[in-house]
């Protein structure tokens, strides 16, 4: 019996949160990330159900009630979390015969960056607390869910830099982790990209971050078109090999190009990852991120619609996820129609 990795524009039956608090690295901005975190939530209870963890429910609880949430859409968990990415402790769903399991893989803060004593542990604090359902397998690997894109037919696309990052799964090669994936994820084949790259990101060139698997083998990525852009020949390079990949059928891809955003800096100086490729799929919608741009907001929509045809495309201003190095698609893990109870 082999397993199955679904794409995200699956049938769902909600999506992974966890609430910012003091004692993440949001503490200085509380105030400015809160809200997008509320509308996030708000626009993802509109379609489905959400599942908080938070390290103070009442706190997070209250908060969401004053701005209007639907509580009953939205089941809490207290627990403590070191931050708040939930696509990479997440658990990844995967299907056998067509009913949900949950790999719980190792989370180590994105390559021994950062800690992660706390998230690491939340997929099985959450389902001790009940709030998931399927039997949970504890994975001896690391793997975090913006490292991998699923066609849900056993394609995943994936990028050289992270998945070989000689911090998370060192004892493995290339073709070892290739049988790993297809042992665990069902992995007929996968895509590599050794090219493309974020200022300012901290997981070694998550694909999500870069290009994303939409249906009918469509494939929507970030794009540059600045010839004085620091990014401009790594993107190419990129757009080269997305070019050269086969879909399934032996066809080539249909590609579609995300304008480049307006380059975004923090106090410091140090420019942030905007990206347009971090949306979310979620059930009848995309929630897409936006950066207060004018001139390319409303392409990358157009884009991100032309992929997704008879679904919602709904703009989140993600600017400042981005602070912390991060956009929308990074802050949700989606959870599968059969996972939550």
């Amino acid at each position: 019996m082999n397993p199955r990795l679904p794409a995200e524009w699956e049938a769902q039956d909600g999506v992974l949160l966890a609430w910012p608090h003091s004692g993440t690295d949001w503490a200085y901005m509380l105030d400015d990330v809160r809200p997008v975190f509320v509308e996030i939530i708000r626009q993802i209870t509109r379609f489905e159900r959400v599942l908080l963890a938070a390290a103070d429910v009442d706190g997070a609880g209250g908060f969401l009630t004053l701005a209007g949430v639907d509580l009953s859409r939205v089941t809490l968990c207290e627990m403590p979390i070191n931050d708040t990415w939930a696509r990479d402790f997440g658990p990844i769903t995967v299907m056998y015969n067509n009913q949900p399991v949950l790999l719980d893989f190792v989370f180590n803060g994105w390559g021994l960056k950062f800690a992660a004593n706390h998230d690491n542990l939340i997929t099985a604090r959450l389902k001790e607390q009940g709030a998931l359902s399927p039997n949970l397998k504890k994975i001896g690997l690391i793997m975090e869910g913006g490292s991998i894109e699923s066609d849900g037919l056993g394609t995943i696309l994936t990028t050289t830099a992270c998945l070989l990052s000689p911090n998370r799964n060192p004892q493995l090669d290339k073709s070892e982790i290739e049988q790993a994936m297809a042992s665990l994820l069902g992995t007929r084949r996968v895509l590599w990209l050794n090219h493309g790259w974020l200022a300012g990101d901290d997981t070694d060139s998550h694909i999500d971050t870069l290009a994303r698997i939409c249906p009918d083998n469509t494939i929507v990525y970030q794009s540059c078109d600045n010839p004085l852009d620091e990014h401009y020949q790594e993107l190419r390079l990129m757009e080269a090999e997305l070019k050269a990949f086969k879909a399934p059928d032996g066809g080539s891809y249909r590609l579609i190009a995300l304008p480049w955003p307006k380059a975004r800096f923090d106090d410091q100086a140090h420019r942030l990852p905007a990206t347009y490729a971090n949306f979310l799929v979620i059930n009848g919608a995309v929630l897409a991120p936006t950066y207060g741009d004018q001139e390319n907001d409303q392409k990358a929509l157009d884009c991100i619609e032309q992929a997704f045809p008879g679904r919602e495309v709904i703009s989140i201003n993600c600017l400042p996820l981005l602070e912390q190095h991060g956009s929308l698609h990074c802050v949700t893990m989606q959870l599968p129609a059969g996972v939550l109870p």
